[in-house]
């Protein structure tokens, strides 16, 4: 049976973990054996891990690990450019045309090992089976409102942590325009219906923000979409991909508009399919916004590990979507890790010799 190895997180606030102590015990119960690295910050304590049976190993050990062993976490791994000879479980951000991806798959073409891409995990329909979505567009949203209210304020947006709960943050973000008379500001979400868009919009309406909800209908004339100018607030939180329209283009910044802030929730400036066309750099937790124009001020929040913001309620949700596909690893493997194993040697063969 499998062995699956959860490697402890390298990247500075990453906190979650794609498995619970349950999920553990459920596998072990299943055959697999399991491994789990220290961590200092991972949310989840490490004891009832190890309670459920599963072993003990030094942060980050895995490339000593077995050769037959899943290595399964969810952000980067440090770009050192050493081979990679096992397989990889995560986020690769690997298959866009992105700089950095293609020296990851560099590293797994040297080492003989392969990706995994959890981002590439689909049932037969194309449709995801496991996402951080609903926490991204939540936690992307509040950061907005955030930015927004920095701006209102005349003052840089603060660096962001970790907050125990989705309550607590909604608490404080409330208290915040209360206690300086903020207006609420309006928001225009695009990719209303998925993942994203709904905890986006859910967040808003917790703060009262009035939301225009966009989806396919409204964007399939492929743009131009001047009702994003006339938004406080514009939230995109549609995947980029092939044939996504632009939303943002390059000369927003010097039009006349209401727009301050956008919060680029889907975050793929190094895409070559990005629809927000004013900023070329992921912005992250000590400075949550990078400004694009001073007078008057628009700003992009872009930061590519939104729910490690709300890191309990993220890993948990997540975990319990994808366990029942963990489960299915092994000889033969599952369907949607069949799809992903297609997906990566489509990538690497497209390598530059």
């Amino acid at each position: 049976m499998p062995h699956l190895w959860i490697r402890a997180e390298s990247r500075p606030n990453e906190d979650r973990v794609g498995i619970t102590s349950d999920g553990v015990a459920h596998l072990i119960r299943q055959g697999f054996r399991v491994t789990v690295e220290d961590s200092p910050s991972r949310t989840l304590p490490l004891r009832p891990y190890l309670d459920a049976g599963a072993e003990r190993a030094t942060a980050g050990s895995w490339p000593d690990a077995p050769r037959d062993a899943y290595i399964f976490g969810l952000k980067e791994l440090p770009d050192d450019g050493t081979p990679l000879p096992h397989t990889h479980i995560m986020f690769g951000h690997a298959y866009k045309g992105q700089t950095d991806g293609a020296r990851l798959l560099s590293r797994f073409a040297n080492g003989g090992g392969r990706l995994l891409d959890l981002e590439y995990l689909t049932d037969e329909d194309g449709r995801r089976v496991a996402a951080f979505g609903y926490w991204a567009g939540f936690v992307g949203a509040a950061v907005s409102v955030m930015a927004y209210a920095a701006q209102m304020q005349g003052t840089p947006c603060p660096p962001i942590a970790p907050y125990s709960s989705a309550e607590a943050l909604v608490a404080e973000l409330d208290h915040l325009l209360n206690r300086d008379a903020i207006p609420r500001p309006d928001a225009l979400i695009v990719g209303a219906k998925g993942r994203v868009g709904t905890g986006a919009a859910d967040l808003c309406d917790r703060l009262g923000i009035g939301t225009t909800l966009w989806d396919v209908e409204e964007t399939r004339h492929g743009g131009p979409f001047p009702e994003v100018l006339d938004h406080a607030i514009f939230l995109n939180c549609i995947l980029a991909g092939p044939g996504c329209p632009v939303f943002v283009p390059e000369d927003t910044p010097t039009r006349p508009r209401t727009l301050g802030v956008i919060g680029d929730i889907a975050c793929d400036p190094a895409s070559d399919f990005n629809p927000i066309r004013v900023y070329d750099r992921a912005t992250d937790w000590s400075a949550p916004v990078v400004r694009v124009y001073e007078t008057p001020p628009l700003d992009v929040m872009a930061i590519d590990n939104l729910p490690s913001m709300l890191p309990v309620e993220s890993s948990v949700d997540f975990a319990g979507q994808l366990l029942k596909h963990l489960a299915t690893l092994g000889v033969p493997e599952g369907d949607v890790w069949v799809r992903a194993d297609k997906t990566f040697r489509d990538h690497v063969g497209r390598l530059a010799p």
